[in-house]
C-alpha cells in the first residue's frame, strides 16, 4: 500500500497509515464537483414509511428518461434521517440548499424541471413557518435547524450511510488514525475523562471514570476486557440512537474502535434491538467496509492493534436496555438483571471487565479525540458538557430530532425549535426520560435540559425522549400508560417491581374510573418509595417517576378525578360525556356515518344529537367533526 508519498486509487482497499487515509480522502474530495446538482433524499425509517423509496425511484427514472445536460444531471443520494420527521419525506437540493417537505413521487417531475433545469424553487413544497405561514427556502433559514447545534447529527442527512467513502470525505476515521499514530491508550482515556462526557443512555455516569474503572479492574484481575454498544433503545417516543445507527453508522463504529484501543479490548459487541432492521443492515455494511479498508480487524492501519466486533440482536425486551440484563442476553441466557453489588466494569460479560455505553455516547468519542477535550467541554454546562440529541414528539408542530448544547432551556426546544404546540397555547407539560422519567409542567419551562437540573425537578434525562403534552392530555392517563408499559416490560424477577407496579397501576385505573379515594394518593407515594428502595434494577427504581411528578405538579387534576369524578382533560372515558353544540353543527352527518354504535341522530343540514346512553365515548365523532361542534363534558 502507499507510504503517503504517492497517490492511491479511490477504489483501493487496505489502508496502512494515516497518510493512506488522508490520500484516499483527498482523492474522494477531488472527484466531487461541489457545483453539480445533488439531490439528498431522506431515507430514515420515518420518511421510508411515508414514501421516500418511491420518491428516490421516481428521481432515478425521470432523470434517466429526461434529456438532461450531463453538466446538470444531478447526483441522487439516499441519506439518513434529516431530522424534521413530521414534514417527511424530505428532499434537500444542493448546491442551492433548497429544502422541500412532504415530497411525493408525483412532485419529482416539477422538481427536476423547475429546480434542477431552471434553478427555480417549487413554491408549494417549501417549508412554511408554523407561526407566520411564511415559506422558507433553505435549511439554514428554518428556525428548527438554525437554532440547533448539530455536532453528532452534523453528517446525518448529508452523507450516504452505506458508503465508507462518503464518511471518509467528511473526516471519518481521522480520530482513529490520530489516536493510533500519536496517542497512547492512556492518553485516549485521559482525553475522554477531561472532556466531561457523561453517558447519554440515561444515568449520565462520567464516561472517562467508567473507562478508568475498567482499567483498574483489568490491572487487578486481568483480562480480557470487552466493549459493548447499547443500541437497545426502547423508550416510547425515542429514536435518537436508531437515527444515528441508520444515518452515520461509521461514527458509532469508530467510537467503539477508539474505546477498544484505549481499554485494550480485542472483541466488541453491538447489541441492537430487532425492531431496527435498517440500523442493523447499515452497521453490518459499515463493519464489512471498515474491515476491507483495514480499519477493523487485524492490525488496524498497520498499527499492531487488532479489534473486531459483532452484532447481537435483542428480541425487543425493554429490560434488556439495562446493563446486566443486556449482558446475560449476549451470553445466550434470559435477559434479566443481576444484583448491583459488583459493577459491570469489574464483572460484566462472562464475569470480565466490560465497558457498556449507548450509541450516542460512542458517537461522541471520535469528536473528542479529533478536536480535543477543551473544545468539547466548552459546549454545554460545566457538569453536563457537549450536546444532546433529543426526540421531540407529541403535541408539537415540528416533530423530529433536535440537537442542542446541554443546558438549553425546555422552552427553547419546544417553543422555538419545535414551533410550539398546534393550538398556539402554552404546552401543559413535557415528559422527559421516557417511561421512567418525569412530567415537567409549563411553569418550569425554563428548566435547563441537563442531567442535574432535570434530576432536581424530579425528572431525568434518560435517553433523550421529550414528549410534549397539551391541555387535552390527562396526567392520570399518562401515569397509567407508563406504569402499564413498565409492568408489561418488567422481567418480574424482584417482588417490588413485580407486585408494586401492578398495584400502582390499579390505583390509577380506579382514579380514571371515578373510584379513587383521597388516601390512595398517600398509598401511591408509599408504594413508589418501596419500589425505588427495593427494586433490583433501574427499571424498577425509576418506574414511579411519572406518577410522582404528576402528583407533585398536577395534584389538582388528581383531586378532580377523585372528588369531582371529572377528567379536566376530557380523556378518561368513565368520567366524560359527548354532546353536540347545535349552533356549531352543520348537519353534515360525517360523525353519524362513522359512529360505531349508531348513537348520533339528526337530519341532513340540521343539528345532530348524541344518545348518551348508547355512546361508548370512542372519540370518533370528535376527531371527525370539522366544525368543532362535538364537545367533551
Amino acid at each position: 500500500m502507499s507510504n503517503g508519498n504517492t497517490a492511491i486509487s479511490i477504489d483501493s482497499i487496505r489502508l496502512n497509515s494515516l497518510e493512506d487515509l488522508n490520500t484516499l480522502r483527498q482523492n474522494i474530495i477531488d472527484k466531487h464537483d461541489p457545483n453539480k446538482p445533488e439531490v439528498l433524499i431522506c431515507h430514515g425509517t420515518g420518511c421510508i414509511a411515508n414514501g421516500s423509496v418511491e420518491v428516490i425511484d421516481a428521481f432515478k427514472k425521470i432523470c434517466a428518461d429526461a434529456d438532461i445536460d450531463a453538466k446538470i444531471m444531478p447526483g441522487i443520494k439516499a441519506t439518513g434521517c434529516q431530522g424534521l420527521c413530521s414534514k417527511g419525506p424530505l428532499v434537500l437540493i444542493k448546491p442551492q440548499g433548497l429544502f422541500y417537505q412532504k415530497v411525493k413521487a408525483s412532485d419529482v417531475e416539477d422538481i427536476i424541471q423547475k429546480t434542477i433545469i431552471k434553478n427555480e424553487p417549487v413554491e408549494r413544497l417549501l417549508y412554511k413557518d408554523p407561526k407566520t405561514g411564511k415559506p422558507i427556502k433553505t435549511e439554514e433559514e428554518i428556525p428548527y435547524y438554525s437554532l440547533q447545534k448539530r455536532v453528532i447529527l452534523k453528517n446525518i442527512g448529508k452523507i450516504d450511510p452505506t458508503s465508507i467513502h462518503d464518511k471518509i470525505a467528511v473526516g471519518g476515521y481521522q480520530a482513529l488514525a490520530k489516536a493510533l499514530k500519536t496517542m497512547t491508550p492512556e492518553e485516549v482515556v485521559t482525553e475522554v475523562a477531561n472532556s466531561g462526557l457523561r453517558g447519554r443512555g440515561g444515568a449520565g455516569f462520567p464516561t472517562g471514570r467508567k473507562w478508568q474503572g475498567a482499567l483498574k479492574a483489568v490491572e487487578k484481575k486481568g483480562g480480557p476486557v470487552y466493549v459493548v454498544v447499547n443500541g437497545d433503545e426502547g423508550d416510547p417516543g425515542a429514536f435518537m440512537d436508531c437515527a444515528i445507527m441508520e444515518g452515520d453508522p461509521h461514527a458509532v463504529l469508530e467510537g467503539l474502535i477508539l474505546g477498544a484501543y484505549a481499554l485494550g479490548a480485542n472483541k466488541g459487541y453491538l447489541y441492537i434491538r430487532a425492531e431496527y432492521p435498517l440500523a442493523v443492515k447499515h452497521l453490518e455494511m459499515a463493519m464489512e467496509q471498515a474491515r476491507a479498508h483495514g480499519l477493523l480487524g487485524d492490525n488496524i492501519l498497520n498499527s499492531g492493534f487488532s479489534f473486531d466486533a459483532q452484532i447481537n440482536r435483542g428480541a425487543g425486551a425493554f429490560v434488556c436496555g439495562e446493563s446486566t440484563a443486556l449482558f446475560t442476553s449476549i451470553e445466550g441466557k434470559a435477559g434479566t438483571p443481576r444484583p448491583k453489588y459488583v459493577r459491570s466494569v469489574e464483572e460484566g460479560l462472562w464475569g470480565n471487565p466490560t465497558v457498556l455505553n449507548n450509541v450516542e455516547t460512542w458517537a461522541n468519542i471520535p469528536l473528542i479525540i479529533k478536536k480535543g477535550a477543551d473544545w468539547y467541554s466548552s459546549i454545554g454546562t460545566p457538569k453536563s458538557t457537549g450536546t444532546k440529541v433529543f426526540c421531540l414528539v407529541g403535541k408539537v408542530n415540528n416533530v423530529g430530532l433536535v440537537e442542542v448544547p446541554m443546558g438549553t432551556p425546555i422552552t427553547k426546544i419546544v417553543d422555538e425549535i419545535g414551533g410550539g404546540i398546534p393550538s398556539g397555547k402554552p404546552f401543559k407539560a413535557v415528559q422527559t426520560g421516557g417511561p421512567s422519567g418525569g412530567c415537567i409542567p409549563n411553569k418550569l419551562k425554563d428548566t435547563p435540559m441537563d442531567f442535574d437540573s432535570l434530576t432536581d425537578a424530579g425528572a431525568m434525562m434518560g435517553s433523550g425522549a421529550m414528549i410534549v403534552m397539551d391541555e387535552h392530555d390527562c396526567v392520570v392517563d399518562i401515569g397509567r400508560y407508563f406504569l402499564r408499559f413498565l409492568e408489561e416490560e418488567s422481567c418480574g424477577k424482584c417482588i417490588p417491581c413485580r407486585l408494586g407496579l401492578t398495584k400502582m397501576r390499579e390505583i390509577l385505573d380506579n382514579f380514571s374510573a371515578g373510584k379513587g379515594k383521597i388516601e390512595d394518593i398517600e398509598t401511591l407515594q408509599s408504594l413508589a418509595k418501596a419500589i425505588q428502595d427495593g427494586a433490583l434494577c433501574a427499571l424498577g427504581t425509576s418506574a414511579p417517576n411519572p406518577c410522582l411528578t404528576t402528583i407533585k405538579f398536577f395534584k389538582d387534576e388528581y383531586l378532580a378525578h377523585i372528588n369531582d369524578q371529572k377528567c379536566p382533560a376530557g380523556v378518561c372515558k368513565e368520567l366524560i360525556t359527548y354532546s353536540i353544540d347545535p349552533d356549531a353543527c352543520t348537519g353534515c352527518r360525517s360523525c353519524a356515518r362513522l359512529c360505531p354504535e349508531n348513537c348520533i341522530t339528526g337530519k341532513k343540514k340540521e343539528p345532530h344529537v348524541i344518545n348518551a346512553d348508547k355512546c361508548i365515548r370512542c372519540g370518533i365523532c370528535l376527531e371527525t367533526c370539522k366544525f368543532d361542534a362535538v364537545q367533551v363534558n
